[in-house]
């Protein structure tokens, strides 16, 4: 993508279809006067008066519990420097989403036109009884220091200058882990710090908390070592002062154990690499360029332990591993600051969960085949699920423990299972499937790129790695299309009605031919309809000239699958194909089948679905567990639609008893799991948290899907084609960009799968 483009899209990100990233959302009922009069005037004095009796009773009627201000002034935004206020506001709107989206913690962006510290400090006091908590944002060293120092001091609610203390915390965890693998103690370690900002001192303060000695540490500013016989040194800096006879990087990196970049990039040569000990540690956090390039580094030493602050390599040291989790677990038992007890608390969890057993889902996300606890992986990753249930619990209980919790936990257990349920609506699964499908992208013929969204979809899907498209269409009209939106990268396009594509189409013809001359197809008619783009363009896939398939997004779904079905076919075993959605509701993620194909299927026909669901569920790292959908509930009706689907269950129980899966239901209470278990103990439901529902006929399920999709604002990936020999999805007609971009990295791990099922099958012949 050109700087141009990638400008562009950046913008437009944030000024369509809304401006801002976060909104302001009602959390009570409003439809009525009655609603109206209970949320204003008059029923909004009782609380006020409840308040000013007791002013803790904020947290009970306000979100005051659950809401934090990021809060800046612009002096050290990002990479951009001294930007001003305004200019800030985007970065803190990306702070308040991560936190929503993380830890589902609201957050109100406070931008403040000062840089006078006595101010700002000032500013901050008063507004402070709006919030549970304040994250300070991007505020240039030294002032940083005194601000949160004095604020914490000031104020009874939690206080965390991120990018302080958020660097120190995740990048403290890895180095536990890190001097743990190399088989070296922390209180021997010889660490080389470069960089003497608020992170680079937050970070040293806490290794020593974790047994650095203050003899093996050497600290550089852009002077060169931070030495007892300097006269300019502020009090922060004192702190970390050495008297070893050393003046430069290349003089203090000798013999070093761990070096820690905090600076710039490039600093650190691969000579002074090679002066390192045995198992050196290399945290260069410099973004978005390192202090050492990381393969050049992993080059220089084949033994070094490296984390970077980059997402593309391995052992990224992240600040929202810690910041929404740390905030989450002070908030839920109302802390009134956030102390070393937490810090470290929060240090060790991170660094333990490392050492666990990795949910399939993460290593889908990251396109590894399995992570482990070693020098490619020393600290969680950012989507890692675990991370909710793990980190909030372990500062909560060290509020608890230290003293500074107003609201203490009793039931952690039911803590934890609270914290997951406020992650339901898991937009980490877009994450999960992008990253699959980039883990080793396929061909993708998309058969109607001569459209202008499809083709911004084609651009999307090759410019992120996703895919590698091949466009399908009226050549010209393609090209003219691809300079409207400045495609400018080298792609395939194809126009199967073009003398150019003779030969080839002459070649699908007879194959064509040669498969169905008995039901009636003449070679004529196969050359005829080879100038059709959906069967060139599955002829491409069915030939292995292509890995995948889109279409549909100008024709209808019948007229499409036709002549996917008549080219490629069905996967062997497969009686009927179908299709699933997957919906990104607030409770999670729920796949609905079949809601394209199937009428009125029968109930072997809605077993068989069920089983291709089952199968494509476990594809995104997820466990299946399905309810059979119905009007009536476990044999109260014996319609015959009800008995359908009863007979569906009987005989997946039988033919599939590992899969959880049970019926007739009716969606309530496959969806309300209290419900369920009180109702029908029996179930093999009960106590579980469902995730797919397949519909009785076409009408339910599509009606459900789509109802979703425009009542309540739930994105929908979909329709994922269900039991094809090959990668093909159908779109819904008029499919936005977004939806053509996730169905394409569908395709893409859809085809990944089958290519390894092709792989098995032949190493078993």
């Amino acid at each position: 993508m050109s700087k141009q483009s990638k400008r562009r899209e950046a913008l437009i990100y944030h000024a369509k279809p809304k401006p801002g990233k976060i909104e302001v959302v009602p959390t009570k009922k409003y439809a009525t006067q009655r609603d109206l009069s209970l949320a204003y005037s008059p029923g909004v004095a009782e609380p006020c008066l409840e308040i000013e009796k007791d002013v803790n009773n904020a947290y009970k009627y306000t979100n005051k519990g659950n809401l934090v201000a990021v809060i800046s002034n612009g002096t050290a935004v990002l990479g951009l420097g001294n930007i001003g206020p305004e200019a800030s506001k985007p970065v803190m709107e990306g702070k308040g989403l991560l936190f929503k989206i993380f830890a589902d913690i609201d957050v109100f962006d406070i931008e403040v036109d000062t840089q006078d510290m006595d101010a700002f400090i000032e500013t901050v006091k008063n507004i402070a009884p709006t919030f549970g908590g304040i994250n300070l944002e991007d505020i240039k060293a030294p002032e940083a220091f005194e601000i949160e120092t004095r604020l914490k001091e000031e104020l009874d609610i939690p206080v965390m200058h991120d990018d302080q203390h958020g660097t120190a915390i995740i990048s403290a965890a890895a180095l536990l882990n890190a001097v743990e693998i190399a088989e070296k103690k922390m209180e021997e370690v010889y660490i080389v710090i470069s960089g003497a900002g608020a992170a680079a001192t937050s970070c040293t303060k806490l290794y020593k908390s974790f047994g650095v000695r203050a003899e093996n540490i050497v600290m550089l500013d852009s002077k060169g070592v931070i030495r007892k016989d300097r006269e300019d040194l502020s009090i922060e800096k004192s702190e970390f002062a050495t008297s070893k006879d050393v003046y430069t990087l290349e003089d203090a990196i000798k013999n070093a154990d761990v070096f820690v970049g905090l600076s710039i990039a490039d600093i650190l040569t691969p000579e002074m690499l090679k002066c390192m000990n045995k198992n050196p540690i290399v945290f260069a956090l410099a973004n978005p360029n390192p202090e050492i390039n990381y393969n050049l580094a992993i080059k220089t030493r084949d033994d070094i332990i490296m984390a970077t602050g980059r997402s593309d390599h391995p052992n990224q040291v992240n600040n929202v591993l810690g910041f929404p989790f740390i905030f989450r677990g002070a908030l839920d038992v109302r802390a009134t600051k956030i102390n070393e007890a937490m810090k470290i608390a929060s240090v060790k969890a991170l660094a333990a969960l490392a050492k666990e057993n990795v949910p399939e889902q993460v290593n889908i996300a990251y396109g590894e085949t399995k992570l482990n606890f070693g020098r490619d992986y020393i600290i969680p990753k950012p989507f890692d699920p675990r991370l909710i249930g793990t980190i909030p619990v372990a500062v909560a209980k060290a509020a608890v423990e230290s003293g500074v919790a107003k609201e203490p936990i009793t039931d952690w257990e039911a803590y934890e299972e609270e914290l997951f349920d406020r992650m339901g609506n898991d937009n980490k699964i877009l994450r999960l499937l992008h990253n699959l499908a980039k883990s080793n992208p396929k061909k993708i013929v998309f058969a109607e790129a001569d459209h202008l969204d499809v083709l911004k979809a084609a651009q999307i899907v090759l410019e992120e790695g996703i895919g590698i498209p091949i466009l399908l269409g009226r050549k010209e009209i393609i090209l003219e299309l691809m300079k409207e939106i400045e495609f400018e990268e080298d792609v395939e396009i194809i126009d199967p009605k073009s003398d150019e594509q003779l030969d080839k189409l002459n070649e699908y013809a007879k194959i064509y031919w040669t498969n169905r001359h008995r039901k009636g197809v003449t070679l004529y008619a196969a050359q005829k309809l080879m100038r059709e783009r959906n069967y060139f363009a599955s002829m491409m896939v069915n030939e292995g000239d292509a890995d995948a398939m889109i279409s549909g997004y100008s024709r209808s779904y019948s007229v499409v699958i036709r002549p996917v079905l008549e080219t490629i076919g069905k996967f062997e075993g497969v009686n009927r194909v179908a299709t699933t959605n997957l919906m990104l509701t607030k409770k999670g993620p729920l796949f609905l089948s079949d809601t394209s194909i199937n009428i009125d299927p029968t109930a072997k026909e809605l077993a068989n679905i069920a089983q291709m669901t089952n199968y494509t569920i476990k594809m995104f790292g997820i466990k299946p567990v399905i309810a059979m959908i119905s009007y009536a509930n476990f044999g109260s009706s014996k319609h015959p639609q009800a008995r359908k689907v009863k007979q569906a269950v009987e005989y997946l129980h039988k033919v599939s008893p590992d899969t959880i899966v049970d019926g007739e239901l009716q969606t309530d209470f496959a969806l309300n799991s209290k419900l369920l278990k009180k109702t029908f103990p029996f179930s093999k439901l009960a106590g579980k948290k469902v995730n797919a529902l397949i519909f009785p006929n076409l009408d339910s399920a599509n009606s459900n899907y789509k109802l979703l999709k425009e009542m309540d604002g739930v994105e929908s990936i979909g329709p994922i084609m269900l039991g094809m020999k090959k990668a093909v999805h159908i779109l819904q007609l008029g499919a936005s960009v977004e939806e053509m971009v996730n169905i394409a990295a569908v395709a893409v791990v859809d085809a990944q799968q089958k290519e390894s099922q092709e792989n098995e099958l032949q190493k078993g012949i």
